[in-house]
């Protein structure tokens, strides 16, 4: 998975449209201090920023997500699923009270 900061994906697509920072500043209605700050990722930009910022470059912002592999039952969370929450609370509830428990007893065995 390639990672690209959000100033450096603004930086680049800047420079590889031989823009100043001025020149894109003015495009998308901001100052060139605030495009500077975003390329040095002074600034936490939002989404919204980066889009009009690569809009005003004739970009578009495209975000992907998949599906994270992961070990779960598929039984277990259909059954939880198929809970009402008050129930699926009561069950976390149990379960907690249970580990308690067991961690009072290991502390008990301890000593």
């Amino acid at each position: 998975m390639h990672e690209t900061l959000p100033g450096t994906l603004i930086r680049t697509t800047r420079e590889r449209h031989g823009l100043t920072q001025a020149q894109l500043a003015l495009r998308a209605g901001t100052s060139q201090n605030a495009v500077s700050r975003v390329e040095r990722d002074e600034v936490s930009s939002s989404v919204d920023t980066i889009q009009r910022l690569l809009g005003a470059m004739g970009e578009r912002l495209e975000l992907n997500v998949r599906r994270i592999e992961a070990d779960v039952d598929e039984d277990h969370l259909a059954d939880s699923m198929a809970q009402t929450m008050s129930e699926r609370l009561e069950r976390s509830l149990a379960w907690n009270r249970f580990a308690g428990e067991l961690s009072g007893i290991a502390l008990r065995d301890e000593r």
